[in-house]
Order: C-alpha cells, then structure tokens, then sequence
C-alpha cells in the first residue's frame, strides 16, 4: 500500500471518530428507560428455558468424566490439610456432589449451598460439632461417660464455642475431620464481610475440611492475603464443565420478566449502582440542603442532575403537594424498599 493511501485512511478514519463524537455530544439525550422493555411472565420464561436443547452433551459428559480421575488427587489434598475451591465456567454443583458422594463415602459431609436467599451459618456450625462429636464417640479417642450425659447441645451454643469445638485437641493425628461443601461460596446469602470471616475461621479448624466453589468474576476480592493463604488456605482447580445453572438459576428472579415486588427491587439495584458514590449517598428529606451539607453537591443544578437518573428510570417521580411546592416520592413499596436496602448494604 502507498504511503498516500496509508494517509488517506488515517484521515479518513479521524474524521470519522470525530464527527462521530460531535454526533454523540450534540444529540438529545435518550428517553428510554428500564420500564420500557416489553417483560414476559416469569413462568412462561422458565418454560422456554426448561426446553432449550442442550449442545454438545457428549463433549460435556466426557469433561465430568475425566474430572473423576482427579478424584483421589482431590482427597489427598484435603487430607494433606487444604481446602479445595473449585472455579470456571458452568456450574459446578454436580460435579462436586458428584465428588463427594463417590471419594468422600468414608467421612461425613455437610452442604452448604450459598445460591439460596438466607442460609443459618450458625446451624452449619453446630451440624459439623455434632457430625465431628459422633465421629470422635465412634473411633472412641474421648472419654465418655457423664462429660457426655452433660454436654450442652450444640445448636444452643455460640459460634465461637463451636468454632472453638471444631478445632479443639480432640485427636493427636487430623484424620478425623468433617467435610464442608459450600455451592458457591460467593453466592448472595454469603457474601457480606461477616459471613465470609466466619466461613474462613470454620476452614481453619483443624476437624474440618472445604470444597467450594466460585462463579464470579471479582470472587476472590471477597478474602483478604490471610483467609486466602491461612484460614481457607485454597488449593485453586480449574475445572470448568460448561453445565448450565439450572438449579442455582430458580433461586433468582429473571430480568426480563414481571414479577411485581422482585422485578422493582432489580431495576431499581441496577439503576442505583451503576450511579456514581455521590449520587448513591443522596438522601431525600430536606434534599437539597443536607446534600450541601454533606458535600455530595454544589448547586441546585448538580443536584438536578443525579435526580434526573432516578426520574428517567422512575424511581424517583414528582407531584405537587397543596402549597404548590414540587415534592420528591419514590414509587415503590415498603416490602420492595426493605429488599433493596438489604440488597445494597
């Protein structure tokens, strides 16, 4: 190519660019908003989901088949005192219930399935003391007799009395411990930084043993260099089945479709944080004045504009009270307030 068609396509391809940005720039801004999408009924969605025909089977079912050949390697990683986490892409419930049910017969196991709504993290604690105090009865490396008859039930103690429990020096060797399984560990239900503590001192104990497994991209940024390297103290396998998330899926409201209370909390999350921190942070009793207040703005005009976001998503709309004054109301019920606060904080 010569040197003047080289410059001709270089300027063609900047003015280009630049008149697409003065296009952009000087355009009106789009009306159309989230509510705007024509939403089908959520039963009939899950239906059409339900009978998509699933591809490559063959291919799938030889991947899940070669996985078992790691099932050994697997156990003696755990014996050896590392938990084991599970990351790629499908989901990953089956082959580690798979996993479980095939190479852990020997040991009890507790599972934890973090794509549910709530989970008792609390009650998981107490399970694994009663599954490890049935164990250690059984192998007969305690002394009964009345510590027994007046031990106090687990399921009324602290967590932190479990926890203690779970790694006390009940045996001198570790080959007595319970398995945890947790289904995505990153899962909503697990997620806050309290939780994922508690799950990573549970790890740490030295009668207890995870397997888990992530699904999000930003997963790992839920546990500090301590809970990665200590108390989890992972060893990461790469094993993605490309199975879909047929089970995990029903747990979640779908986007796309109508369902009332559920589908105003997700538009509503969507809209507010993609906002910026700012514009997150703007309460709306005495608006104007606290937003000052709080240097979250500067001018009526600023503050007109994050309120636009929320007008033109219609999470924010304006009516005329009996003075005349224009009054700021938010559209949405308390039930879906409530779920969108938790959602958020």
């Amino acid at each position: 190519m010569e040197s003047n068609d080289v410059e001709e396509e270089e300027f063609g391809f900047s003015r280009n660019y630049f008149l697409a940005k003065e296009l952009r720039g000087s355009g009106k801004r789009s009306v159309r908003k989230l509510s705007d999408i024509n939403l089908v009924d959520e039963q009939e969605l899950r239906e059409a989901y339900t009978n998509i025909e699933p591809k490559h089977e063959k291919e799938i079912n030889d991947l899940m088949r070669s996985y078992k050949n790691s099932y050994s390697e697997w156990v003696f990683v755990l014996r050896s005192g590392f938990g084991l986490l599970m990351y790629g892409f499908g989901s990953k419930k089956a082959l580690i219930e798979d996993f479980a049910s095939t190479a852990l017969a020997d040991y009890s196991v507790v599972v934890v399935n973090g794509y549910l709504q709530s989970v008792n993290l609390k009650q998981v604690a107490a399970t694994l003391a009663e599954l490890l105090w049935d164990q250690l009865k059984m192998q007969r490396k305690i002394t009964l007799g009345n510590h027994s008859k007046n031990q106090q039930p687990f399921n009324t103690r602290s967590m932190d009395d479990l926890i203690s429990f779970l790694d006390g020096p009940h045996l001198e060797e570790d080959e007595c411990f319970v398995c945890l399984i947790v289904n995505n560990i990153d899962g909503p239900a697990l997620r806050d930084s309290d939780t994922q503590q508690y799950l990573a001192r549970i790890a740490a104990c030295s009668h207890i043993r995870m397997i888990a497994s992530i699904d999000h991209v930003n997963a790992p940024l839920l546990w500090d260099k301590k809970m990665v390297h200590t108390q989890f103290n992972w060893y990461w396998y790469h094993v993605p089945t490309y199975a879909p998330y047929k089970v995990e899926g029903m747990f979640f409201p779908l986007i796309l479709t109508h369902t009332g209370t559920a589908q105003s909390v997700k538009t509503a999350s969507i809209v507010l944080q993609s906002l910026t921190p700012n514009a997150q942070r703007m309460p709306f009793n005495n608006l104007y004045t606290i937003c000052r207040e709080r240097f979250l703005v500067s001018s009526q005009i600023t503050l007109n504009a994050h309120l636009t976001e929320f007008k033109d998503h219609e999470l924010v709309k304006t009516r005329r009270n009996q003075d005349g004054e224009d009054c700021l109301y938010i559209p949405l019920t308390g039930e879906a307030l409530e779920k969108l606060f938790k959602n958020l904080f």
